[in-house]
């Protein structure tokens, strides 16, 4: 009996590979397998040498290796054959040899893996990881431990389906090495796997640092399987860009590696790029690609029609499919003027339908009776499309898409994402109330955006001479509906009955948002907890009080330049009713329930009294219509009940020391005081009581400093007292990322200043700072984090200049206005790849022709551009700029010399324009101008204009249909002053001249609105 016993014992002598080639001491440990469930891995992994006491029977049953082995059955040579199959990774080594007469086997292996399967052998759990899975998967694979295998393979494939936080679960390097593991042993198991997790999840693989490690034929296999999961084309694009910028011999131009830099970048669908990426990808070496885009963009935009769009003769009709899969969460495609119904809709059909030539036809058939949203009605075939669920996304992105029909869009979003959560439609001028309504279908939808641009006629900030309006024609949203198919004649009427889940919804530039249709939000949107109304002037204080006592959720409240008012405030400071309490509008006594004790966000900024009166908040009545805008009582009331505030704008208020220093809450991150007249003690209050404080603007406020010393300070005891202790407060707890000053701001202050600013991103120093030389020259080094420096007023020099420059490596936005000193093109010439806003106002008078085109050279990826005052600039300027920065959105030229005095050409090939300023460069700019920018730039939202550089003397101006995406149109007009000037004749004796200078007269505005059109002259220029 003792003898089987004795037969069945086998010993296995294991050696770390390591170990022999480091001539590591060989320390030996014996150990029984049958107690490996206590086995101390961490005191076992210490010696060079595990003797494991094994039952031979075992091994045999879960083994083929060592089943072969023992059994006879496994030569030497057919081990030989296995080990050059197998070659291990991470310098494992396999080695063994045969001692049958004393029972015993030698084992040369990764110790950690081998034991881990000896221990698996034996019934012990084991958890297969990232870093052990190829040891494991190897040895399995090797020692034939089927059911390891089978666990190895079920990881890897529950990993691929896997929903939880990637980053997690498998690091990219990770996943890149077992890939190449699988395609080195011919596994086409792993690739596939490894390669369809890559698919679903690039957008974390994106924003690995790895990612340019990725080898190419794993790239090429990702990119293009069919569950390639991206948030847009865009991304995609700029992911390829990253990996064959830092695989640069892939993008030289040689035969074959050419062909596969082609074949990396063939992936891309570049009718779906935005067209502003498209165009500014012209400089680099993609140029031809970025061509193709915008010519293929500009054609869709050219001719929207079904046929054009759609053509069954098109064998690549999927280039124009958004790239929609079950694990898609968001859908970006804003900024994409091709983008129309016809495309959305192709992009949620089947595949089938796109592959199959039959059910081509029948997308022909439907698409036919699509008509234009400007006709009768959207109408599709009762079963010929069936729409898809995509219920993994959650957010959508259709800003700047402009022509593509909100109402039929919004439609489709609530049947193919039913899990939809966001939806972003900012710079549309259809949007409408009822499709603000339509959205109560998606149940789930909590947050929306329509933002459009501001109207520059605010009431309260300029002079209006006269104004009209004419109706604009509607655009009809009247639907035809085929069951389980797409659009619905009765969702209207049926969303009137049903409440949304919207709690933030910002609607910042709608003037066409009327107090009924407050009213109407506040009755369907019971849950609103952030509204955003900034520059709705059409909406008055009484409406805004009335949503304010009916959403009593509301937390965030922004109503900058509008009529928000003592009503609004009554309403937010009086006790809710449905706290047990009336709707109190006596304040002599804090309120113990009220709108106001919960808000985080409060920005009223410039909602003032023109003429404001003393107040009193103990009237009967609750709405009162004699004032206007927030006068200082109302400022008073509402600041000494707000409580738990985190982001408070009051710029352009009548805000007084008593109102501010009412202010009791301490969780503050950001306070705008702008152009107020508060002093330096109250603020000083404010800042003391809460140390969190991110974000302080403060510029125009005149009484801040009264009796600081205008920068010239004799010493630093010359700072007031108020300033010190404003200072003192902030070096003391508060990490400043944004800060804005002006008057009374010297080079003392912002030395007192010290560690507050040390982090600091945003800085504006504004008229009445005064900033020495040393302070300026050293600011980068003081806040080396800055992204954006603005500087108003200020002496400067190219030793400034170059510091900035060249040090500030993050810097995006770079803005000089009436800046004094003496600087040239040397303050330019250091590369600024991260600048994307460069604005220069009366800074640079020397600019040439030849100056700007160094500034393309150093600063290629900006995307507006304002120069003002540089009257050596030629017709010649308009090429360098559209060649030197084809992807710009913004152009401002004022008084730039001859820049327009030959007309306006190319410019017109910054495709991607959105905001185009025009004034005083040379009377040649033809009548037609406004049409001909608008259809030749999609993207075209603002443009301004001079009858001074009209060569007619006028501008024809587009009527609704032909507008494209314009939405603002401003003209300034100018009239002839005489003045006297000297000027010397042969050096001899000066003369007076008079001589007609042109002077501002009034501007005319015009403003298109999804129902307006308003027409507006102001005195001031705009």
């Amino acid at each position: 009996m003792e003898s089987n016993l004795e037969d069945d014992v086998i010993f296995l002598v294991c050696t770390n590979p390591n170990s022999i080639q480091e001539s590591i001491p060989k320390d030996e440990i014996c150990i029984l397998a049958a107690e490996s469930s206590s086995w101390d891995l961490p005191t076992i992994l210490s010696h060079g040498i595990v003797n494991v006491q094994s039952n031979r029977n075992r091994l045999i049953q879960h083994s083929s290796y060592f089943r072969s082995l023992i059994c006879g059955n496994f030569s030497v040579k057919q081990a030989d054959l296995t080990a050059d199959i197998l070659p291990t990774l991470f310098g494992s080594m396999v080695g063994y040899h045969i001692e049958s007469c004393h029972g015993s086997i030698s084992i040369l292996w990764n110790l950690e893996a081998f034991i881990n399967i000896l221990r698996f052998i034996y019934g012990c759990s084991l958890d297969v990881t990232p870093q052990n899975f190829i040891l494991l998967y190897e040895g399995a694979l090797f020692f034939g431990v089927d059911a390891l295998l089978l666990k190895c393979k079920i990881w890897l494939s529950e990993l691929e389906s896997s929903k939880g936080p990637l980053s997690l679960q498998i690091q990219l390097d990770d996943l890149i090495h077992i890939w190449n593991f699988g395609e080195e042993n011919g596994n086409d198991f792993i690739p596939e796997i490894c390669t369809g997790y890559l698919a679903r999840n690039f957008m974390w693989a994106m924003s690995c640092n790895s990612f340019p490690n990725l080898p190419y034929s794993m790239l090429i296999a990702c990119t293009g399987h069919p569950e390639l999961t991206v948030d847009s084309e865009k991304h995609l694009s700029d992911a390829l860009l990253v990996w064959l910028a830092a695989n640069t011999e892939l993008s030289e131009c040689s035969s074959c590696l050419e062909d596969r830099c082609i074949e990396v970048l063939k992936q891309i669908r570049i009718k779906l790029l935005p067209l502003w990426f498209s165009a500014g990808k012209k400089r680099c070496y993609i140029s031809k690609l970025a061509d193709e885009s915008i010519n293929a963009i500009l054609n869709l935009v050219k001719h929207p029609s079904t046929s054009s769009v759609i053509d069954s003769r098109d064998k690549d009709l999927s280039q124009l499919r958004i790239r929609l899969t079950k694990y898609t969460k968001k859908v970006d495609i804003s900024g994409c003027p091709q983008i129309t119904f016809e495309i959305l809709l192709l992009s949620l059909i089947p595949c089938s339908y796109i592959v199959d030539s039959e059910l081509r036809k029948s997308i022909d058939q439907s698409l036919i009776n699509l008509k234009h949203p400007n006709q009768k009605q959207y109408a599709i075939s009762a079963g010929l499309l069936p729409i898809l669920n995509f219920e993994a996304v959650q957010e959508v992105d259709i800003s700047k898409c402009s022509r593509l029909h909100l109402e039929a869009a919004i439609e489709c979003f609530c049947k193919s994402f039913p899990a939809l959560r966001i939806l972003r439609a900012s710079y549309l001028s259809n949007f409408t109330m009822s499709g603000l309504r339509q959205l109560v279908k998606c149940s789930l939808l909590s947050e929306v955006d329509f933002t459009v641009d501001v109207s520059p006629v605010i009431p309260l900030q300029v002079s209006i001479i006269s104004s009209s309006q004419n109706i604009t024609p509607k655009i009809p949203t009247k639907f035809v509906y085929s069951e389980n198919y797409i659009l619905d004649t009765i969702s209207f009427s049926l969303s009137r009955s049903l409440l949304s889940n919207i709690t933030k919804l910002t609607l910042e530039g709608q003037t066409d948002v009327s107090d009924s249709d407050l009213r109407d939000i506040s009755e369907f949107c019971p849950s609103l907890c952030h509204l955003n109304l900034k520059a709705c002037t059409s909406v008055t204080d009484a409406g805004m009080s009335i949503l304010i006592r009916r959403c009593i959720k509301l937390q965030s409240i922004l109503v900058c330049d509008t009529s928000f008012g003592r009503n609004s405030i009554l309403a937010l400071c009086c006790s809710i009713p449905d706290s047990g309490n009336s709707a109190a509008v006596d304040f002599g006594k804090r309120q113990q329930n009220s709108v106001a004790l919960n808000l985080q966000t409060l920005h009223m900024g410039g909602c003032k009294v023109k003429n404001p009166k003393t107040c009193s908040f103990r009237d009967d009545s609750f709405l009162e219509t004699s004032v206007q805008g927030v006068d200082e009582t109302s400022l008073l009331e509402v600041l000494s009940q707000v409580q738990n505030l985190r982001s408070l704008c009051l710029r352009e208020t009548h805000l007084v020391d008593d109102a501010l220093c009412s202010f009791s809450s301490s969780s503050l991150e950001m306070l705008d005081v702008d152009s107020t007249m508060v002093s330096g003690a109250a603020l000083t209050y404010v800042v003391r009581g809460n140390p969190g404080l991110k974000c302080l603007k403060a510029r125009g406020c005149k009484n801040l400093f009264p009796n600081e010393s205008n920068g010239k300070g004799k010493e630093c005891s010359s700072l007031s007292h108020s300033c010190r202790e404003l200072y003192l407060e902030l070096s003391k707890a508060c990490k400043l990322e944004e800060f804005s000053l002006g008057w009374g701001f010297s080079h003392f202050s912002f030395e007192a200043l010290g560690p507050a600013i040390t982090s600091l991103k945003k800085i504006k120093v504004g008229l009445g700072a005064s900033l020495s030389h040393d302070v300026l020259t050293l600011l980068p080094k003081t806040c080396p984090f800055l992204e954006s420096v603005v500087l108003y007023f200020q002496v400067i020099t190219d030793c400034i200049m170059t510091n900035i420059m060249r040090s500030l490596r993050n810097l995006q936005v770079l803005v000089l206005c009436y800046c004094l000193g003496d600087i040239s093109s040397l303050s330019f010439k250091f590369s600024m790849p991260n600048l994307r806003r460069l604005r220069l106002v009366r800074v640079t008078p020397w600019m040439t022709n030849d100056d700007l085109v160094i500034l393309t050279r150093n600063c290629m990826n900006l995307v507006e551009l304002s120069l003002l005052g540089c009257r050596l600039l030629n017709s010649d300027s308009q090429q360098i700029i559209s060649h030197g920065w084809p992807g710009l959105t913004s152009i401002h030229l004022e008084d730039c010399g001859e820049v327009t005095t030959y007309g306006v050409a190319s410019l017109f090939d910054c495709k991607a324009l959105e905001d185009l300023l025009l004034r005083h460069n040379g009377r040649g700019i033809q009548k037609n101008f406004i049409l001909d920018a608008a259809s030749k730039m999609p993207m075209l939202r603002k443009v301004s204009l001079d009858f001074c550089d009209a060569v007619e003397g006028y501008f024809n101006l587009p009527n609704y249909a032909d507008r494209c995406s314009l939405s603002i149109v401003k003209m300034a007009r100018c009239k002839t002053r005489k003045c006297a000037v000297e000027i010397q004749i042969l050096g001899a004796f000066r003369r007076p001249v008079h001589e007609e200078k042109p002077v501002h007269k009034e501007t005319l505005v015009l403003v298109w609105s999804s129902k307006n059109l308003t027409r507006t002259v102001v005195k001031e220029r705009i």
